[in-house]
């Protein structure tokens, strides 16, 4: 498949048709808080799960691939590139949360971040410094939502599921942890961060691709100063999927940097354009 019939078709794989997807499965779900099983009866594994088989996540991969390498602001490449090939990353991932009070409490609740979940109205009476405070103002500057993040669908276990609709929920909320704007040195460093602390494919694929599109002097910035930063911090910090930030909006995020054993970034970027690289 050509590149430029790749992007007129968009990848429209809500348009594809398995016919070996059972008309529905039931999950029968524990819930470890109050111990009661559940029976959910989905078309698939879990809502808008879409089952697929090895050779068909290799062809996802390869063609998201293609497409995000093309236009890294198609998050719906990005999305499925993440999930065909992330399978050991999350089930890492989760035993990492698993092994966390905190993220275990994650794993439990299940909670989302979505605009609809958000007490914006409290969130901006907040001061100056705190959690919850700094990702608005981080949401407002760079012009995001949280509810761009796509749900997932190619992941073929419920929880890994779960843990990869987490990891793409508390993106934004990384951004505002490292001081990172949305512009590409900005995601650039941020993905260099994912890459050491997730392991996720997609994350090393774009920390390695994404100084193609750097000019010469955010290029010098990311690897004299802000790469070996994010590196070295994505490697020591705790799991930022084992933290219940909708608890600790209230939290300075100074002192959170500092639980979580990440440094103030070396250089600070200031939110422009998305496409200004």
């Amino acid at each position: 498949m050509s590149l430029s019939l790749l992007s007129r078709s968009r990848w429209s794989f809500s348009r594809l048709r398995y016919p070996f997807i059972p008309k529905a499965v039931c999950v029968n779900q524990v819930h470890s808080s109050t111990s009661v099983l559940t029976d959910r009866c989905y078309e698939g594994l879990y809502p808008g799960h879409i089952l697929t088989t090895p050779f068909q996540k290799a062809l996802l991969a390869v063609g998201s691939g293609v497409a995000a390498l093309h236009n890294p602001y198609r998050h719906d490449m990005v999305a499925v590139l993440g999930e065909t090939t992330g399978h050991l990353a999350l089930k890492n991932l989760r035993e990492k949360m698993r092994n966390d009070p905190e993220g275990l409490t994650i794993l439990t609740e299940r909670p989302r971040i979505r605009l609809s979940t958000l007490d914006l109205k409290e969130m901006a009476s907040l001061p100056d410094g705190s959690l919850g405070r700094e990702y608005l103002r981080f949401l407002e500057d760079n012009l995001v939502t949280p509810d761009s993040r796509a749900d997932v669908k190619f992941v073929d276990d419920e929880e890994l599921a779960y843990v990869m609709q987490r990891y793409r929920e508390v993106h934004d909320l990384l951004h505002t942890l490292l001081g990172m704007p949305t512009n590409m040195l900005g995601e650039v460093a941020v993905k260099w961060f994912e890459a050491a602390q997730t392991g996720l494919p997609m994350c090393a694929l774009g920390a390695v691709l994404g100084p193609l599109r750097l000019n010469a002097s955010r290029l010098q910035s990311l690897f004299t100063s802000l790469g070996p930063w994010a590196l070295q911090n994505g490697r020591r910090a705790r799991c930022v999927l084992s933290i219940f930030y909708e608890r600790r909006w209230s939290q300075n995020i100074e002192d959170l940097r500092q639980e979580l054993n990440i440094e103030t970034p070396p250089v600070t970027l200031t939110a422009t354009s998305r496409r200004n690289i």
